[in-house]
């Protein structure tokens, strides 16, 4: 069997939440590793992650693409955005109408999903998932800032949903595709919120179902005989062909790499750009632009220098971001333009603003009052011009992305101590506020995201008080024309780059790699690992 790459870029579509893909000549005809043959039945799938999922609860406290991968097999979503129809598509729900002010949205389910324990999923299901993620908004307010201005969830029959706001929410539609969203079962939004990460109880409609969970070392889904609702887009829309898929925590991406040419493991996450010419060796690399905020430097504003914006406006001089891209990935991942990719719709370039300029770093820093000292960092009033930089360091681009950062701003005086770790950690500190400046990116199909990075009604753990830029998010989801909402997004992008409170430097590439004999993984609009409903293995 030939050994295919494929490479899948996304750009802004004419929808809001749309991603055109184009695949190379090579390339499957989907997101994913290549047909060959008919599907066959049975087998289990080893999938290493580089950390822990975390939380099995759609809208938990997680590990972003690792926790993703394993609940998107676990929970469906009330619609599904196809990234080659480039549409929003029938899930759960098989169709969905807005009111004229985008205020409330009506939801009709189809009649034959079921949950995994047998019941049926009902209009109340939905109540019950959308009412219980506002009542837990502080426990995971990234997703409770998808329902900014929520009043009720309304069953009007047993197949029937509407959804009210009482501001304008044009973005719902497409959010109701990530899986943060997924519906889970009335039961168990009875479980206590923080009791559900371990999966104990918790009740959703995918394709697989939580068998086994170790902390740390390896999660066990197996399959649903019964599931037969997945999206139209999907070659398998019915029972999955794979028995199981067993996914086990492999932290270091150069130990990834190893287990899949060696054949220990069928499919990596985390795959280290610099690996890709020796995974495509083994099997079939994809990847994908990410659509969502670019990998670069987020200050927290509420610290007493970069709260500063002349310190932040000097640093973003001082940074190289086409030489962190060359030393830490490779020319597949675009050096940034603005905060948002280029795959985003509704992005807007604000690379005037940018640009690597050693002098004016300088003069920047000068006008706000730090002096160079004997050791080449600067001070003001007897403190060092010393920030403290978190991250997760769960993969070789990160720590390389941030250790010659941290070189370029030593040049321009700034001493940046670097304080990376696992998932949890680096949520703990996120959250705490106990940081500078966070090196991170987030995928997304919606610009929407950028509201619950810096919005009140959002996360906000940069600690923005901006009510220009509030002005503006809330502006944005007010029209379901999209050349007014694209319209107002640009302002919002280019407030972000005015202020300095994000300094892009290169876009995310979703890359995943799996064993020759493996077909049918794919990659969804966000760039992640998508269903694996249609995933199988060649039989050995």
């Amino acid at each position: 069997m030939s050994i295919r790459r494929a490479t899948l870029g996304a750009g802004a579509a004419l929808a809001a939440i749309a991603v055109l893909l184009s695949a190379c000549s090579t390339g499957p005809s989907a997101s994913g590793t290549p047909p060959t043959g008919e599907p066959v039945n049975g087998g289990r799938l080893t999938y290493a992650l580089s950390t822990d999922p975390l939380s099995f609860n759609p809208s938990g406290n997680n590990a972003g693409n690792d926790s993703w991968t394993v609940t998107r097999q676990l929970f469906d979503s009330l619609l599904y955005l196809d990234p080659n129809s480039k549409k929003l598509e029938p899930w759960l729900a098989k169709s969905w109408s807005s009111n004229a002010d985008a205020t409330a949205f009506t939801f009709e389910l189809r009649d034959d999903a079921t949950f995994s324990d047998g019941s049926k999923v009902t209009a109340n299901d939905v109540k019950a998932t959308f009412d219980d993620l506002v009542a837990n908004k502080a426990k995971s307010p990234g997703t409770a800032s998808f329902f900014s201005g929520y009043r009720t969830t309304d069953a009007v029959d047993a197949d029937t949903v509407t959804v009210r706001f009482s501001t304008p929410n044009a973005a719902f539609p497409a959010n109701t595709a990530g899986v943060m969203l997924g519906i889970v079962s009335q039961a168990t939004t009875r479980i206590p919120y923080d009791e559900r990460a371990t999966g104990k109880g918790v009740v959703g409609s995918g394709p697989f179902v939580l068998q086994n969970y170790t902390k740390d070392v390896s999660t066990t889904l197996v399959r649903r005989p019964d599931y037969a609702w997945a999206p139209a887009g999907f070659a398998t829309t019915g029972a999955a062909h794979l028995d199981a898929i067993d996914f086990t925590v492999v932290p270091e991406s150069t130990v990834r790499s190893g287990s899949l040419t060696s054949g220990s493991v069928d499919v990596i996450n985390g795959v280290d750009p610099t690996a890709v010419g020796e995974l495509e060796g083994a099997g079939t690399v994809v990847s994908r632009s990410t659509p969502g905020y670019v990998n670069g430097l987020y200050f927290n504003v509420s610290r007493p220098a970069t709260g500063d914006l002349a310190v932040r406006r000097g640093i973003a001089h001082a940074v190289d971001a086409g030489q962190i891209r060359d030393t830490a990935v490779t020319d597949e991942f675009a050096v940034g333009t603005s905060i948002l990719s280029a795959a985003t719709p509704g992005w807007s370039d604000q690379s005037s603003w940018f640009g690597f300029d050693a002098a004016a770093a300088g003069r920047d820093l000068d006008s706000a009052g730090w002096v160079t000292g004997p050791d080449g960092i600067r001070a003001k009033d007897g403190n060092r011009l010393s920030l403290k930089l978190i991250y997760m360091n769960t993969s070789g681009q990160t720590q390389s992305a941030v250790e010659v950062l941290q070189q370029q701003l030593r040049a321009a005086g700034v001493e940046l101590v670097l304080s990376g770790g696992a998932a949890p950690d680096f949520l703990a500190a996120w959250q705490s506020g106990a940081f500078d400046a966070a090196w991170i990116a987030g995928g997304a199909s919606d610009p929407d995201i950028l509201r619950t990075v810096y919005s009140a009604s959002g996360t906000n753990f940069y600690k923005v008080k901006d009510p220009t830029l509030d002005g503006l998010l809330t502006r944005q989801l007010a029209s379901v024309d999209q050349a007014v909402r694209f319209g107002v997004l640009a302002d919002v992008q280019k407030r972000i780059a005015e202020q300095y409170y994000q300094v892009p430097v290169y876009e995310n590439t979703g890359i995943v790699a799996t064993t020759r004999g493996v077909h049918g993984v794919v990659l969804g609009a966000d760039s992640r690992p998508d269903l694996l409903v249609g995933a199988w293995k060649d039989p050995t």
